[in-house]
């Protein structure tokens, strides 16, 4: 059991103390006395060690309310359990340090990459290589059969590790569900604006908050730049799907999830990924993980909803955009007043913020799914006045309530670049969507309210 837990940024304990309300998705739980009482003790950083303790407490864990912060070094695996498994393409692998054993797989690099000249170097290294390139997932399913060791670690050729790095992924395997734990993989810092702009915008970048990993969650998917995984957990599910050339870690990620494992975020590791080097080759990337969405919506219906709200919060939004503003405010109340009574556990006000919470998350995720996956659709839209209105107030807001928020105009600046990365995205996506002939990656997921459970 870990010794502390983090709450998770939407925690909120409102009112009498016996409701909850946190998670990704938001779900709201109804507490016991003793449940309450728990959880006033987690808050306070003090865990009662006990097996009933534990299940509940991994409810709030598996919502995504509760992130376990386990003690570095106090799991069951140390360096020496570990093998680094580095896929590797017309690039000299630097070997991170604190592994104890490497294999590097040459995925046919048109000049053979060679070992280094015998440095004194005490680690085991295993020098592999491919006569036809196969893609990384095959490279790292060929170092993958290679590894004798509980632990494998997959890190690409462009990151960069610091040290101490494996001790706070490795305390996470502590809890025997977890298969898979991922640091933060942040841009590399360089000169000019590219490298800048990537610091802000890396698709890499999970950020600085610790999560669970799920399908229709904050953090939905970890990219395998760096990831720890148990050897055997890999290995039931068939190790990566070598059918894909991108999207294969997000693909790989969710089928050990159907599989009942555990896959977890942890930002306190930051290790550093070189940017792209120049405009074109990010736009190509972009429209390269674009293009994954269709196959990845194939192989997991559902996953690839771009847009996840309540019909009642796209009704509001629907009417605001027909120009029906006292229609959308009635329905915005009603619903207000509907969550109020239903979630009679909370505080009137509480429910109200949920409510209205609700309705301007929708509002920010058709504006986002108009500028990454819908625009092709919403171009007829432009001959119009109205249409144009709504195109710049898609564009436009979010960048200024960015803005606003973090009394910096900087997400104006970024503006055009932003437009245009999701652009390249979204022109993936159709192109994916049109050779897969499956629309999963345009099609919304219509929801109720937040979730209730009882605990």
């Amino acid at each position: 059991m870990p010794g502390r837990y983090r709450l998770d940024p939407t925690w909120r304990r409102p009112g009498d103390g016996r409701t909850v309300v946190a998670g990704s998705p938001l779900r709201l739980f109804r507490l016991s006395p003793g449940g309450a009482h728990v959880i006033a003790r987690v808050e306070a950083g003090d865990v009662p060690a006990t097996t009933a303790v534990q299940q509940l407490l991994d409810r709030f864990v598996d919502a995504g309310a509760l992130h376990p912060e386990p003690v570095p070094g106090a799991g069951p695996f140390t360096a020496g359990d570990v093998t680094v498994v580095m896929p590797c393409y017309a690039a000299t692998p630097v070997l991170p340090s604190g592994a104890t054993r490497v294999i590097v797989v040459d995925d046919a690099s048109p000049v053979p990459v060679a070992p280094p000249a015998d440095d004194g170097d005490s680690r085991q290294t295993t020098w592999l290589r491919h006569e036809v390139n196969r893609g990384p997932g095959a490279a790292r399913n060929t170092g993958l059969a290679a590894v004798t060791t509980p632990i494998v670690a997959f890190v690409d050729t462009d990151v960069t590790l610091p040290d101490g790095w494996l001790a706070p992924l490795l305390a996470h395997f502590a809890d025997p569900q977890v298969a898979l734990v991922a640091p933060r993989v942040a841009s590399a810092p360089g000169p000019g604006r590219l490298a800048e702009y990537e610091q802000r915008h890396s698709p890499l970048d999970l950020g600085d908050q610790p999560a669970r990993v799920a399908p229709g969650t904050r953090v939905s998917y970890v990219p395998a730049a760096v990831i720890a995984c148990r050897t055997d957990a890999l290995r039931a599910v068939g190790g990566f799907d070598e059918a894909l050339r991108w999207g294969e870690d997000v693909d790989l990620v969710w089928r050990l999830l159907s599989a009942g494992y555990r896959a977890r975020y942890e930002p306190a590791v930051v290790a550093h990924h070189a940017p792209r080097p120049s405009w074109p080759a990010l736009w190509q990337q972009r429209r390269a993980y674009g293009r994954s969405a269709a196959p990845l919506s194939v192989r997991h219906p559902g996953a690839l909803a771009p847009v996840r709200m309540s019909g009642w919060s796209l009704g509001v939004w629907l009417l605001l955009a027909a120009r029906r503003p006292l229609a959308a405010t009635a329905l915005a109340a009603g619903t207000t007043l509907a969550l109020v009574r239903k979630l009679h556990s909370l505080p009137a006000a509480e429910a109200a913020r949920l409510a209205l919470a609700g309705h301007l998350a929708a509002g920010r995720q058709l504006a986002e799914g108009i500028r990454r996956v819908w625009w092709p659709l919403a171009l007829p839209a432009l001959l119009t006045r109205r249409g144009r209105r709504l195109a710049a107030a898609a564009v436009v807001l979010p960048a200024a309530v960015e803005a606003a928020r973090r009394r910096s105009a900087q997400p104006l600046a970024d503006l055009p670049l932003h437009v245009a990365e999701e652009a390249a995205y979204g022109l993936g996506v159709w192109e994916g969507v049109l050779a897969e002939r499956s629309a999963g990656p345009l099609l919304p997921e219509l929801s109720g309210w937040p979730r209730r459970g009882d605990r």
